[in-house]
């Protein structure tokens, strides 16, 4: 597919400098970076659709970790020191 783009001045001269440090071509440079932009945008949606299957999920069984317990056992990772994970139960 054959795609034409509207480039700035300003963007195509640092496309250039940049292109000539790497040793590619400025064409080799922007496909890079719409593909390194493609998979990131995938990768967030994809997290957004399990937060909001697991919302769904948890609004549906009213089963949830209570905020408090999960970021004590994040500290207690974070320190290097075992933790138990939390487990998932019946909240108000």
């Amino acid at each position: 597919m054959a795609v034409s783009l509207r480039v700035p001045e300003h963007v195509r001269k640092r496309i250039a400098k940049l292109a000539r440090r790497r040793k590619t071509t400025p064409h080799a440079l922007m496909l890079e970076a719409i593909s390194e932009k493609v998979a990131a945008e995938e990768s967030r949606a994809a997290f957004h659709a399990e937060a909001h299957r697991r919302l769904k999920s948890m609004k549906k069984t009213g089963a949830a970790i209570p905020a408090g317990e999960v970021f004590e056992y994040l500290e207690l990772r974070a320190a290097g020191k075992p933790a138990a994970r939390p487990k998932a139960r019946r909240v108000a």
